[in-house]
């Protein structure tokens, strides 16, 4: 059977099985090429991040009529000043690391990003911000159009994903990137233990050296099968790292300690995939409750990027290192009866690193329920988009990455204002 470069990546597996039936294990293992001199670490909100739940207009009447039991009040924000448009803005009150990141400069908000005619599904909206090509959300990943443009021959671990699934933001045509949750389990299993798997190891790689000329789909999976052999014990030296800070034992929490691992060991990875879920807030919003869910998903994400950042910046690696989030959607303005929010239109992204240039980008909506409001849309239930969520990317392709933005993103996004890099 023929097997084709995409299928072959697709899977993105991350620790494989080694048995004398060479190619059943073999076509398990999928690996990462590309290069880069900086970090990129892309976190997925997963769910559709409700931007004003975590970035408040706190002084629009129209938040506290629309949200009356959701509204967070003005008291309790973290103020971070006003936008370009004079709204004064605060962010949730459990963001307290967000908050020290704004201060110091270090984390940029981009206010209403989203695209003409935003999709409500999760799936498509989830393709479509990892395409970044809105008529076509079943091409590759924008990431991973960046690594399929890089020259070869290119390192085996330049990607890494901390999921078990290759996500569509790093699927290419040519190059592939592993699934790793845990360094931990990226190994070479083995029914047998000591002197026993270590032959087994042996026997795979002289198995995998073998170059078949006349079955070209086995060389190719051969070949790929050496790069994964040769990224093994570079990844266990990450399982070791501790970290100069505590990390949370969150999911989030652990795959970014694996980040700041292989950031610190040297592996030569550049482009990290995280993710963390639950923002589908339907129901029980609670913004307001200690415990309750939407307070719950901001303590995930502020403990865990915050302790990234302060294990960065006692590592001296934050100057290198670049965050940017993505969520599918936001939510609509007004609650519904479940005391939570559904599927709306434009949302927030984060930007934060060492050389962010930090600080309020975009305006904030006006939420006057008047259907002629040109900040909002769908007869002012949504947020409407005012920055292109593309010339987000584009601007961390060219200033950032050092790649051709438009190549890469099919038409030019590039914006001048937008100069958080």
């Amino acid at each position: 059977m023929t097997i084709t470069r995409r299928q072959f990546f697709k899977g993105g597996i991350a620790a494989f099985t080694v048995t004398y039936a060479a190619p059943e294990f073999l076509s398990e293992i999928a690996l990462a090429q590309g290069a880069t001199s900086r970090n990129l670490v892309v976190l997925n909100l997963s769910g559709g991040n409700d931007s004003l739940s975590m970035l408040i207009p706190y002084n629009d009447p129209f938040y506290h009529s629309r949200r009356p039991t959701i509204a967070v009040p003005a008291a309790n924000v973290l103020q971070v000043g006003t936008d370009s448009s004079r709204v004064a803005l605060g962010l949730h009150p459990r963001l307290t690391g967000f908050k020290q990141m704004f201060d110091r400069g270090r984390l940029a908000m981009i206010q209403r990003t989203g695209y003409p005619n935003q999709t409500r599904s999760h799936f498509l909206g989830t393709d479509v911000w990892s395409s970044a090509n809105p008529a076509n959300p079943a091409s590759d990943g924008w990431v991973g159009r960046y690594l399929d443009s890089l020259p070869s021959p290119v390192d085996a671990l330049t990607g890494w994903n901390t999921t078990r699934d290759l996500p569509r933001v790093l699927q290419a045509s040519r190059v592939s990137v592993p699934a790793i949750p845990s360094p931990a389990t990226y190994a070479l299993a083995s029914p047998n233990a000591g002197a026993d798997a270590l032959a087994s190891k042996a026997a795979a790689i002289r198995i995998s050296s073998h170059v078949p000329v006349d079955r070209p789909e086995l060389a190719f999976v051969y070949g790929n099968a050496r790069q994964a052999m040769s990224t093994l014990d570079r990844v266990a030296t990450v399982g070791t790292y501790t970290g100069t800070t505590a990390y949370p034992t969150s999911g989030l929490g652990q795959a970014l300690k694996a980040v700041a691992g292989s950031m610190v060991r040297g592996i030569g990875t550049r482009v990290f995939y995280v993710t963390t879920g639950g923002f589908d807030t339907h129901a029980g919003q609670n913004p307001n409750q200690a415990n309750g869910s939407y307070t719950n998903l901001m303590a995930t994400l502020n403990d865990a990027l915050f302790a990234f950042y302060t294990d960065l910046t006692n590592q001296g690696l934050l100057g290198d290192t670049l965050v940017l989030s993505f969520s599918e959607f936001g939510r609509r303005i007004s609650e519904n009866g479940s005391n939570g929010t559904d599927h709306g239109a434009a949302s927030v992204m984060l930007a934060m690193g060492g050389r962010v240039n930090g600080g309020l980008y975009g305006t904030a909506p006006n939420l006057n329920l008047d259907p002629a409001n040109p900040t909002l849309e769908n007869s002012a239930g949504d947020v409407r988009f005012e920055t292109d969520f593309r010339s987000v990317y584009a601007r961390v392709l060219d200033s950032w990455l050092g790649a051709d933005s438009r190549a890469i993103l099919g038409a030019d996004f590039r914006n001048a204002g937008l100069n958080f890099l």
